[in-house]
Formats: structure tokens, sequence, C-alpha cells
């Protein structure tokens, strides 16, 4: 079951010459002589001139520049305080720059719409797609990795298939979703992900034309429902009209495992095992030969390689009356993981069309993305497997199982054992092919008998399918292990259907008064979204016939959100700003609370604006923002029918045959009819700031968010439910924060310039309530399973603490600092150690999360780079736990190995709850660097190295684990990068 890796190099080498050559025949290049100038005559100094995808250059201190682009090619000439022009390549070029104040001009996506930046009362964060350190980039969420403050992007392990998790703020929730809503284009996207991957991984990053991040309840309330956890706006890139206009990106990467688990070598662990087991003549005799370094044996050097084209342009008749600029991209991803037999592959098709009609009083937006995916995914417990295995024993024996090393009882297989983790890669086979469709049409339309109304009509679908094969070889040890298969092998054949439906409609009125030097903007709006998910499981034996034994009924669900919407934004006398939303929300979700009412007001000064500040030239921008307002949560881990009686389908091993028929059990769930929503206040105050003009330039806000009728896991009363712990609104949790953005420019001359971000996040979690009568007995929800033992649960929600917390006994250490093995504090001094001893010990989330990149340029070479760092955050280290114990080195007649840890705790058994394994993962990550050439105006080289270096005290693989419980994850690989740019 090997696939073979695509090895790119060689070919890549060859298109990417034969484009630069190709290119270079028909581009006729000039050289180009300009002087920029401002509205009153004066030079422009360090203003810079680029044409598309050129870094350009900068003018002298008379204003003057010299660049060589291609004859007819567009110019683009910026500067901090002034407006970005245009112009078309000449041999003498002279530009007059508008003043403006860039950051205070520039407009920012909010819901439903824009904004000045300026007018802005809310706190949002706003990413061009040209501030990005790219990389290898799988989902557009990796784009977003400390670029703005108290948003938190965490990828789960290296995984070319793998998800990301995103978190602003920290999490408002501890039982339905913490992720945010996302918006593309101005479609809601479902948070359900697709086949193991998250919600964004489907989406071409390199189709991103701009984030912004709505993280207070002012700039969020406006989507109520879904937007406590705060708002991600995607604009995806669209045509501009104008001659057409190509660009090709191209890359090339080399992944290697930055960090592999330490374990015993082979000579190692046979004198630990021998000092411990030597007088034991089973064990002794069981020993191998052999040296086997495992995760060398499941791991490889991988390769990916990227493509996407686009053209861009726009169409216009003679007279000007119809005018449709247009953007055409594709693309293609090919992706090796690390580990072996993972693989993704990925094809996008992207159109946008942006027609105007009736004297540009219609438009129409038109976005549709295709996205074809083929993943291919392997048994991740072979990571865990390859750290266990013996590594005495080899890869391959011809007395073992399908040729492979396997550990065997009396001739037959050791179902107790670990299994072979080169076994289980290359004797499975884990496929998925994911169709999406991603699309809706806007139009928005300006009435011309009622200047300042218009009225906008959005219409979108999300689709997609999946259809995946799960397969495991007859005889084969992975089969001789599962209950349910018994050798005989599989073959699983699933589908999945889901289809998102959205109808949006508003109106806008805006007008301006100047009798009163004011301005308003009112709009009113409904939506109704639909969201329906069909499944469905075919399980075939594999004995050469195809045997069906058992096929999972179709399974059907679907929920619906109806709401009506609206918002009032004054502005008086460019300096006083008021917003106020209104939002009623309806969800399908809950039979007896349907309704949410979620309003928001927000006010803002200007203080810049003032008489007392109009003249200070050094004061770019000062403004002051207050913003209050309550946000829903109804999308809750409980599918779609939390409230209303339902049914389990029971799994494969319950069945039964009653004639001739396979009959499938179905046993009734519990509920809880009176849930509701869980609703989140948040309240807000932000500085937003800048100094000459705007060469520095940021903001900062304090924040305290509070969640009420929290959803939560509690025990109910024997027979008065189907169950014994239900979901019900019976808490209260609060964040408290502070954020911190910084942007500077230091150099901006005619050869160099360097601009540096940064950007740094505190937040404070606690749960303030879990019972409904604030029972003082009350201990909490244990959560956090971990491997080893039965039912093992190391963190805790309780109140008083943060979600997560880790509960644990407080370890004894001797006077050498080694911890004593069952040693514990009787912390409420009974005189023994019980459940009643342990207590709540550090959690996984972070105190303070800080991101940093800069960017220095100097005449067509450019380095940028990007880091960051989290302070207080701690991690269970679930693989020492589970690792270093003597008793199971030798059990149930097999081997296994142990960390290079175990001699040093030499534990006889076991101290899963122990604090001993509770670390500090403080981090700081370099995450990227990036080198790039411009070689002319339409191409441009580049290298980057992704995941450089990472400095901890965490002594495991990876101190970057969201949810803090460290269980053999997939390594992060480090990756170097080699790619191309062209823009004709």
């Amino acid at each position: 079951m090997k696939q073979s890796s695509i090895r790119m190099p060689l070919r890549m080498l060859t298109l990417l010459l034969g484009l630069i050559i190709s290119a270079g025949a028909f581009a006729q290049q000039i050289t180009v002589k300009g002087h920029v100038k401002d509205a009153q005559g004066e030079p422009v100094i360090g203003a810079t001139v680029r044409t598309a995808g050129s870094q350009g250059t900068i003018t002298d201190y008379d204003g003057n520049f010299t660049l060589t682009a291609s004859k007819g090619a567009t110019l683009q000439i910026s500067y901090i305080g002034y407006q970005t022009a245009t112009a078309t390549a000449s041999p003498k070029v002279v530009v007059t720059l508008q003043a403006d104040d860039k950051v205070l001009g520039e407009v920012v996506a909010i819901g439903y719409g824009t904004v000045r930046k300026s007018d802005a009362t809310g706190s949002v964060m706003s990413v061009d797609a040209d501030q990005l350190n790219k990389g290898l980039a799988t989902s557009p969420a990796d784009l977003l990795q400390g670029k703005s403050a108290g948003v938190q992007i965490i990828d789960n392990g290296g995984s070319p298939t793998g998800s990301s998790t995103i978190r602003i703020r920290g999490g408002s929730s501890l039982s339905a979703s913490n992720d945010p809503l996302i918006v593309v284009d101005g479609l809601p996207i479902s948070s359900t992900g697709i086949s193991g991957g998250d919600v964004l991984s489907t989406i071409n990053p390199n189709d991103i034309e701009s984030f912004s991040i709505l993280k207070d309840a002012s700039a969020t309330a406006i989507y109520g429902s879904r937007a406590s956890n705060g708002v991600i706006l995607i604009t995806t890139k669209k045509g501009k009209g104008g001659k057409p206009r190509v660009s090709i990106d191209m890359t090339g990467s080399v992944k290697t495992v930055a960090k592999k688990v330490d374990v015993l070598s082979a000579d190692a662990f046979k004198d630990f095992f021998m000092a411990n087991y030597g007088s034991n003549a089973d064990a002794v005799a069981a020993l191998g030969e052999s040296s086997t370094k495992w995760q060398d044996e499941i791991y490889r050097t991988a390769f990916a390689e990227e493509i996407n084209a686009s053209v861009a342009g726009g169409y216009e008749t003679s007279d000007k009356a119809f005018k449709m600029p247009y953007r055409v991209s594709a693309g293609f991803l090919n992706n090796d993981g690390t580990l072996k037999e993972t693989n993704s592959k990925r094809g996008t098709l992207g159109i946008n069309l942006t027609p105007t009609l009736l004297d540009d009083r219609l438009t129409i937006n038109l976005n549709a993305k295709g996205v074809f995916t083929r993943n291919q995914f392997a048994d991740e417990g072979a990571i865990g497997a390859a750290v266990q295995y013996d590594p005495l024993k080899p890869v391959k024996d011809e007395n073992g199982i399908h040729g492979y090393t396997a550990w065997m009882n009396n001739g037959s297989a050791n179902t107790m054992s670990t299994l072979n983790p080169v076994a289980m890669l290359e004797e499975q086979s884990k496929m998925a092919y994911i169709r999406r469709f991603i699309g809706n049409a806007q139009f928005d339309y300006k009435f011309k008998a009622v200047p300042g109304l218009r009225a906008n009509l959005n219409l979108g679908l999300d689709f997609s399918t999946t259809t995946g094969w799960n397969t495991s070889l007859q005889g084969s040890e992975v089969s001789l292990h599962d209950k349910t298969q018994n050798g005989s092998g599989i073959w699983e054949k699933y589908r999945q259907l889901r289809r998102d439906q959205t109808l949006e409609f508003y109106l806008d009125y805006a007008r301006e008064l100047p009798s009163i030097d004011s301005r308003f903007n009112i709009m009113a709006g409904y939506s109704w979204q639909r969201f329906f998910n069909r499944t469905t499981d075919l399980l075939l034996s594999n004995d050469g016939n195809d045997t069906e034994y058992a096929t999972t009924p179709l399974f059907k669900t679907e929920s619906y959100l109806v709401s009506f919407y609206g918002r009032l934004n004054y502005t008086l006398a460019e300096r006083y700003l008021l917003t106020f939303t209104l939002r009623n929300d309806g969800t399908s979700r809950f039979q007896n609370h349907k309704w949410g009412l979620f309003p928001s007001l927000a006010l803002a000064w200007r203080i810049n604006e003032e008489k007392f500040l109009k003249d200070v030239n050094w004061l770019s921008n000062l403004k002051l923002r207050l913003g209050w307002g309550i946000t829903g949560q109804q999308n809750i881990n409980q599918g779609d029918y939390p409230s209303i009686p339902t049914y389990h389908t029971n799994q494969a091993g319950s069945y039964y045959v009653l004639g001739n028929n396979v009959i499938v059990p179905i046993t009734p769930n519990g509920y809880a009819a009176d849930i509701k929503w869980e609703s989140t206040t948040t309240w807000n105050a932000g500085l937003d700031f800048g100094f000459l003009k705007n060469r520095i330039n940021g903001s900062f806000d304090f924040y305290k968010r509070k969640t009420k009728d929290l959803l939560n896991t509690v025990p109910v009363p024997a027979l008065t439910n189907l169950t014994n712990q239900l979901l019900m609104n019976v808490g209260d949790m609060e964040n408290t924060g502070f954020e911190l953005a910084l942007n500077f420019v230091p150099v901006q001359t005619k050869d160099w310039n360097w601009t540096v971000g940064f950007n740094l996040a505190y937040n404070k979690n606690e749960i303030t309530r879990l019972t409904a009568n604030d029972d003082p007995t009350y201990q909490g929800v244990e959560t956090g399973g971990i491997s080893g033992g039965t039912g093992n649960n190391i963190q805790i929600q309780q109140v008083g603490k943060p979600m997560n917390s880790f509960f644990v006994y407080q370890q004894v250490y001797d006077a050498d600092g080694k911890p004593l093995e069952g040693v514990y504090v009787d912390r409420n001094g009974d005189g023994q150690i019980t459940d009643d001893d342990r207590y709540c010990y550090y959690k996984p989330d972070a105190d303070v999360i800080i991101g940093f990149n800069t960017e220095v340029s100097y005449k067509k070479w450019t380095l940028s780079a990007s880091a960051r760092s989290m302070l207080g955050n701690y991690v269970y280290n679930n693989v020492a736990s589970n690792t270093e114990m003597k008793a199971d080195m030798w059990t149930n007649n097999f081997i296994s190995n142990r960390l290079t840890s175990a001699p040093f705790t030499n534990f006889s058994q076991a101290q899963y709850k122990s604090d001993y394994y509770v670390r500090n993962a403080s981090f700081f990550k370099l995450d990227k660097i990036t080198l790039a050439y411009q070689i002319a105006d339409w191409a441009r080289v580049h290298a980057t190295l992704q995941n450089v270096f990472t400095i901890t005290d965490y002594d495991g693989v990876d101190p970057e684990i969201y949810g803090g419980i460290d269980n053999n994850m997939y390594p992060r690989p480090r990756t170097v990068l080699v790619g191309a740019s062209f823009n004709f």
C-alpha cells in the first residue's frame, strides 16, 4: 500500500527556467525616470515605486527615481501619509501624491460591509496578503500565526491532512464550540471540519486578499449567534479591470522531522532491561539481537510542490455602461507528510466576476471556488508504537506475520502486544476524496430615487462530498489485533454530504448632514441559513469476495438559523462616533428557547481631531474606543438535536443476526428540553495611536468577557433521565485581559526599508460557577483523557480555576530532586492519599502570547522573519508518564522500550496522576525566515526556512500542544522552501 512520492526539484527547476526564458522574450524592458512630489510641489523623499509584485525602488532626496520596468506596466507609488497613486511606465513620469493619513483612510471589512478605519469603533484588526510571510501554508489559518494580538493559531501537529485550532481571546465555553465564525466573501462558513481538516483546509491560501479580525462584542455582535469567539472575515482576490494580468507562483519544499522522542538505544535498553529483568529467563529469552531505530523506520524526508496561476483584468463596453472585472485562478498542491504513507493533494479553481450595470448602480459579486482534495492518512498510532517497540527486534522476520516482526504466543499473534509500527503503516490504507464548492452571488443595488439607499441580496452555498475508504489486509497483524475483524481484514467505505445554504438581505441607508456636521449610516436585514449533513457507512469483510457483514444505516441531520439584525453608525464633527447593533437569532437546536437577543453599543472619540491637537504634526492618530455587547452560542458539541428525544445507532460489535438479516440495535439518548443559548457579555476599552505620519502606530485594548448560562455536563439523579450525566445551562466563566499591537518603520531611505511588527496579549480565564445552586461540595467535571490505565482523566473544570486545569497529586521529592514513587502530599491532612488530595495545578493555556515580524529591504533584496512566544502554558507529558515505568517493560510476553529518562525516575509502576509530569511548556519559536530577490519587475525568487528553532525547557518533542496533553503527536517538520513568482 505504498504510494510513490512526486519528486519535484528537477522538474520544477526546468519549468522555472522555461518560464523565465519565455517571459524575457516578450517582456520589453525600458528605463523609467520619474519624479514624485506632493500637492505643494515639494519632493517626496523615500516614496516606494514598484510594479505589481515588485519591491521596486525608493525616491531619493530630490524625489527622483529610476526603475527598470516592462513598457506599459502599471507603477504604484506609495508613502506613509499619502494616498497611493498609479502611473503608466514610460521613459519620463511625474507623479503628485495627495496628502492622506494612510492608516486612518484605509477601509476595513466589518460585518455586512466596510468602514473607514478612522470610523471603526470596535476592536478590528486587518491583515493584507502582502503583509504575510507565507512559506508553505496548507490552510489560510497558517497565515495568521503571530500576526494579531489575542489571536492564537495552533496547528494540531505536522500532518499534511491535519487541522489548525483558532482561538480569539481564549475560549468562552466548556462544552460548545470555541471556534471563531469564518466569513468568506460575505458567506458565513460552518465550523464543521471535513475529513479531519479544519473549516479552512480546502481553501487555497494563495487566493486570499486580506483578513479582518473582529474581536470585541461591539464588532462581532452583528453576527450574534456564532460570534462569541470572534469573527474572521476573509476577502479573496478579485479583478480590478484593465488589461489581463497573469500571475504565476511556484514553490518546492523539503521537510524533515525536527525532533524525535528520546528513547533508549538498543544497547542502553538492553542494559536497563537486564538490570531489572535479568533474573527472568523467559524475559531474557525474548530479547532480540538487532539494533532498530523504529522512529527512523516510520519517518522520511518529505517533499511538497505547489503551483498557483491567475489571470485578472476587466472588460467594459465602449460607452462604459457595462463593466466586468474578473479574476480566474487555479492551483495545485502535492504535499507529502514526514510520516510514511501520509499525503495530501489539492486542486483548486476560483472564479470572481464583478460586473456593474445600470450606470454603476447595480454591482454583482459572483464568487465561486471549487476544490478537489485527495487525502491519504496513516494510522498515527504507529508514532506511539515506534516509541515503545523493542529496539532489539528487526523490522522484518520471515517467521512473523506477512514477513514483519510480530510478537507471538504459541504460534498465534499476541493480541496484547505493541503492533509493529512499520506494518501498521504499510498494511493499512486510509483514503478520502473531498469535493467542495463555496460560492455566492451578491447583488448590490443603489436606488436612484433615494440617494444613499442601497439593497444587498446575498445567496450562498457551501457544498461538499466526501468519499473515503479504510482497508486492512486479511491476516495482517493489525487485523488480527482487531476484535471485530479477527484477522479477516476490512474494506470500509463511507460517504458524507454537507450542504450549507445561506440567504441574506439587507437595506443600507447613508446620509450626510452638513448643517450639523455629522453623518449616519443605518442598516437592517434578514438572514436564513440551513445546515444539512448526511453520512453513511458501508462495512465489508476482506475475504476476497467482499462479503458484506454490516451496514450502518443512513444518518441525516440538519439545523436552521433565522436572524433579524440592524446597525446604526453615527459620526459627529469627525470626532465623536457611535455604533449600535441589535440581532435577534432563532435556532432549531433549542426546543423551548429558540430565540436569543444580542445587542451592542460602542463609542469612539478621535482625540487628535480636537482643536487643541489638530496642529500637532507629530501626532497622526489618537482614538479612544469604548464598547459593550452580548453575543450568543448555540453550536454545542451535542449534535443538532440536544433538546429533543433521539436514538443512537449502535456500533459494530453489538449487531446480531436474526434469520438472514443483520439487526442493528438502537438506544435512546438522554436530552434536556430546556437548554438554551450561552451568552457572552464583553466590555472593551481601546486606544489607537499613531505618530510621525504613522511610522509608529498601534493599539491597546483591555477587555472583560463573562459567559453565563454556560453549558456543562453535570450528574443527574438516577432514573430521572436516560443518562447519568446531562448537558445543562448551569455555569459562568470569565476572561479578562489586554492586548498591545505596535508597528514601526525605523528606516525608510532610497535603498533601505525596514518595518517591524510586535503584538502581545494577556488573558486570564476563570470558571465562576458550575452548578445551579452554587454547591460548595461540588468538585467539578473531570476531563482530559490520557493514555494508560482505564478511564484516567488528568484535567478538571472547577469553580475558581481556569478551564482544563490539571488535576493531580502533589509529588514529593528526595534531597536530590528525584521524585519518590507513590509518595504524595496529604493535602487534606486525613492521613491517607485519596482522590480528595488531588489539586488544580497550572493550566494548558498561556498567560501571555507574543508575536513578532520584521522585514528589511535593500534595493532588490528582502529579508523577512516571523516569530512567536507563549509564556505560562503547561503540558502534561503523557509520552513520559506512559513510557517510563519498569513494570510494563516485560508484560504479557512482549517487551517495550523506555525513554532515556526512565533510569532517572526508576518508577516501578506508572504514576499517571503525579504533578511531576505537568511541565512548563513556555517557548520562543522562530517560525519563518524568507530571503527574496527581485530579478525584474515581473520576476521574483525566494527561499524560506520554516520551524527554524524552538527555545524551551520542555523535554518533549514540541511544547506547543493544544489542550495541554502531549500524547505522541505527529511532529511538526522543519521545512526548506524555494519558489518563484511571475507577473506579466
